[in-house]
């Protein structure tokens, strides 16, 4: 039994009303790859694929429910001030959908449903996996991860179309490693040079940043180095693997999202936007401090991390 789902579906949505909420609240949801690959032996929770069909009924549901699809900026936006970003009047129900990593059957599978639906979303681009001919995705990090090691990448040609057509992009490093593994330099390079790719090719501003793999927000000491860097770098925004919904007091940078994929049916994913599913994201925290208080991360030092190595992530993608 997926355990996540039964509390949030059967316990948790039940009890859960909208007049719980105060003020405006932004599900920002994150997909990877568009496509019928089963992904055989990972578990529901850890997929990174969304059968087409099913992104589609996903897409469907949440135009038929009143919700509109915005990119982040614009999500954001809203929820600072109810403006919107675009020409037209703000959506009363947005939902900010956001892509990782720059797989070509977003352009083929996915792209073709949010602009029947007129939805936008935000892709963010590992910028060494897209050329000007066809490359493919091989992550520095994490390499064994099923499911995206070798699929196919957005070209060049097909970033300036989409962009045409108001999909926003931002960085997602250059190499997609496991940046709490690097030294510091080589941090500030991945963050540095995705961003100014993408800035010399799109000829307009890249104000947005996702972390690749798990963020460790209860590894302080990297938590406040990589968000100074990230505010040096001329970055508005970041988005991370957290689970919750982004409030107008969610730190810019360090942005929490609801992960989507093949398993997720609509009622789970109306769990999911109403705000059953937030208690993952304390879950998820409180799994990862036991971890890492386990492992021994936490010392007393105060050594700045520019000055030492960074120690090995232990976080999969999601946890």
């Amino acid at each position: 039994m997926r355990w996540d789902r039964w509390l949030s579906v059967v316990l948790v949505r039940p009890w859960y009303r909208r007049a719980h909420e105060r003020g405006r609240v932004l599900p920002v949801l994150m997909y990877h790859s568009i496509s019928p690959d089963p992904e055989p032996g990972v578990p529901p929770y850890y997929r990174l694929c969304t059968h087409p069909v099913r992104f589609a009924a996903q897409m469907q549901w949440l135009k038929d429910h009143g919700y509109c699809g915005v990119t982040l900026s614009e999500g954001l936006t809203w929820l600072q001030d109810g403006l919107g970003s675009s020409a037209s009047a703000a959506p009363e129900r947005p939902v900010a959908i956001t892509f990782d990593d720059g797989f070509q059957d977003f352009y083929t599978a996915a792209f073709p449903v949010l602009q029947r639906l007129g939805f936008r979303a935000t892709m963010y681009l590992a910028t060494g996996f897209i050329g000007d001919q066809r490359r493919n995705f091989q992550p520095r990090g994490a390499s064994t991860v099923p499911g995206v090691v070798g699929r196919p990448c957005l070209t060049w040609s097909e970033i300036a179309e989409l962009a045409a057509a108001g999909i926003e992009f931002g960085a997602h490093t250059v190499t997609h490693p496991e940046l709490p593994r690097l030294p510091w330099p080589e941090i500030e390079w991945e963050v540095k040079e995705s961003k100014a790719t993408l800035e010399e090719r799109l000829s307009r501003p890249v104000r947005s940043f996702a972390h690749p793999y798990a963020f460790p927000a209860e590894r302080r000491d990297y938590a406040c180095h990589l968000l100074d860097l990230l505010g040096r770098a001329g970055y508005e925004s970041a988005v991370t693997t957290r689970i919750g919904r982004v409030r107008p007091t969610t730190p810019a940078l360090m942005l929490p999202r609801l992960p989507l994929n093949d398993a997720d049916d609509p009622c789970l994913l109306e769990a999911k936007l109403a705000g059953a599913y937030d208690w993952m994201g304390k879950a998820q925290a409180f799994a990862r401090l036991l971890r890492h208080l386990k492992s021994g991360m936490f010392g007393g030092h105060r050594t700045p991390p520019s000055a030492r190595p960074v120690p090995a992530a232990r976080q999969a993608l999601h946890e």
